[in-house]
């Protein structure tokens, strides 16, 4: 949307070029160089989750692109549940992402299900003056 839905209703602010670029570098790092998409990533969701917060099993399938998910965690550790493509149910893994941690998925499992069953509330890097979790969440809309 061009508007902040859960927000204010005012307009959203212009993608910064940098967290487009942190986006492809992440994708090369990860996938390599050929998985890096020609479009630039133009949409970042951010959620923030205090140490109560959880997100259920979900997929990111609003776009028109298959480009790869990238996903910064920042402030409070959480439990990150990587599911299958087909349903929200094992097969999972659980991983846990620090501050900092960046999480990429593209390719087959760029529709897998996934979501954060857990947050460690109390685990952020004192320096960054965060209580809770921000997620960033980079994607490239198709549009």
């Amino acid at each position: 949307t061009r508007t902040v839905v859960d927000g204010d209703g005012t307009p959203v602010k212009p993608f910064p070029a940098w967290l487009g670029e942190l986006g492809h570098r992440a994708v090369a790092d990860t996938l390599g160089p050929d998985a890096v998409p020609d479009a630039p990533y133009d949409i970042a969701l951010i959620n923030f989750y205090d140490g109560d917060a959880r997100m259920g099993m979900h997929r990111d399938s609003d776009e028109k692109s298959d480009a790869p998910v990238v996903s910064l965690s920042l402030g409070d550790s959480c439990v990150f549940r990587f599911g299958n493509t087909r349903t929200r149910a094992k097969p999972y893994t659980d991983v846990d992402l620090r501050s900092g941690d960046l999480f990429v998925f593209g390719g087959p499992s760029r529709l897998a299900y996934h979501g954060v069953p857990r947050v460690q509330p109390g685990t952020a890097p004192q320096g960054l003056g965060l209580t809770g979790r921000l997620n960033v969440t980079l994607r490239v809309s198709g549009l």
